[in-house]
């Protein structure tokens, strides 16, 4: 039987205020596929709506995030494909991000990343859909979502560009709302927000992925400021994704390179993430380790791996996790990216274990991105040349 699509946010406690009437006029549903791809613990799944109506209409109204393309569009068949590439975000989040946007009546607002088209609809309703401009860069997204509009009864401006540009012909905005992940926020973004307006977004290194939602509140030197709420994770825009390291080119051959420096750690792949903390930690040694990335895996013998690359040089490093607290690191290359773990996460136990919500970003008047702990004026270090 069809849920309404209030359900979702009603069962998990979210106040809906001032959205509530939005979200029963422009339901979720209306902006899925005939075969999608829900996520789940296990991955995705593919669900289809002629071969599991039930089943489609249940995972439409679930507060998961919802895959709706694969591949930027290459992806043929109805299994999951290599790499997400568009999707409907679970209601909650998108709710959650629409209470950081704190949008007034009237209010213009431009949105980055359209997607299925569902929160350009939801923004329309609360704010009509006159003060809405949402800008895709995928021709084949767009055009899906503007049909999927059309049925809503919704007719904001959607562009077909690279919404790094933003679109300078609907400026000011009183918000920007973000729906890619982006490691560098663009002026763009900046200048066309009249001051004291707020653009909101998912943000983050490329350390490993994780984003964290930040708001920023633009002043009148051209200057962008705020804080972090939560963690999340969104796709990236198509430009700053990561080119993943090849492993070859910083380990090549068979056996450890002659330089390889050994050692034992007491830090327990747990303590790194902090899973306790909703990866507070993690995103905390991200924002201290410039130009580093990370992954987990298991090594024959079971054991689970943490790998680090640098992307400005070949540095790399493994740890391999164990019981006794007494885990082997291997290390080379220019830094010690390992140590340099260990500092930024000794840093952050030092100052309190601080959430994300204590952490900042100011983007200056000249682009650069300045991290701070508590208040700008406590930036956040570099921790490599203090381990070198």
């Amino acid at each position: 039987m069809e849920r309404g699509p209030r359900d979702p946010l009603v069962e998990t406690g979210v106040p809906t205020s001032d959205w509530e009437a939005a979200f029963e006029a422009v339901p979720r549903h209306l902006f899925l596929p005939e075969v999608m791809w829900p996520a789940t613990e296990e991955g995705h799944i593919t669900v289809s709506r002629a071969d599991d109506p039930d089943g489609w209409w249940r995972w439409a109204n679930a507060d998961v995030p919802i895959v709706t393309q694969w591949d930027d569009g290459r992806h043929t068949g109805s299994a999951p494909g290599a790499l997400a590439t568009s999707s409907s975000s679970m209601p909650t989040a998108v709710l959650l991000m629409f209470d950081e946007l704190s949008v007034f009546d009237g209010a213009k607002v431009l949105e980055i990343g359209t997607g299925t088209g569902w929160c350009a609809a939801l923004l329309s309703a609360r704010l009509g859909e006159a003060n809405v401009v949402s800008v895709e860069l995928d021709e084949t997204v767009a055009d899906t979502a503007r049909k999927a509009l059309n049925v809503a009864g919704r007719h904001p401006k959607i562009v077909t560009g690279d919404g790094l540009l933003g679109w300078p012909e609907g400026a000011p905005y009183d918000r920007v709302l973000v729906t890619v992940g982006v490691h560098e926020v663009p002026r763009a973004w900046i200048e066309q927000t009249r001051p004291g307006g707020v653009i909101v977004m998912p943000w983050g290194t490329r350390y490993s992925g994780q984003n964290a939602i930040v708001r920023l509140a633009v002043a009148d030197d051209g200057t962008a400021g705020g804080r972090f709420s939560r963690a999340t994770r969104f796709m990236h825009v198509r430009s700053q994704r990561l080119e993943w390291p090849e492993f070859d080119d910083y380990l090549p051959g068979e056996g450890w390179p002659a330089d390889t420096r050994r050692s034992v750690t007491g830090l327990s792949a747990a303590q790194i993430v902090d899973e306790s903390d909703y990866a507070a930690s993690d995103f905390a040694i991200s924002l201290l380790l410039p130009d580093c990335v990370r992954t987990f895996a298991r090594s024959p013998q079971g054991l689970q791996t943490m790998w680090l690359f640098g992307l400005t040089d070949r540095s790399w490093a493994t740890v391999y996790f164990d019981e006794d607290d007494s885990s082997q690191v291997y290390q080379g290359g220019p830094r010690s990216l390992w140590d340099e773990v260990e500092t930024a996460h000794r840093w952050w136990v030092e100052r309190g274990r601080p959430g994300h919500e204590e952490f900042g970003l100011t983007v200056t008047a000249d682009g650069r991105q300045e991290v701070w702990l508590g208040e700008p004026s406590a930036p956040v270090p570099c921790v490599a040349s203090a381990v070198r």
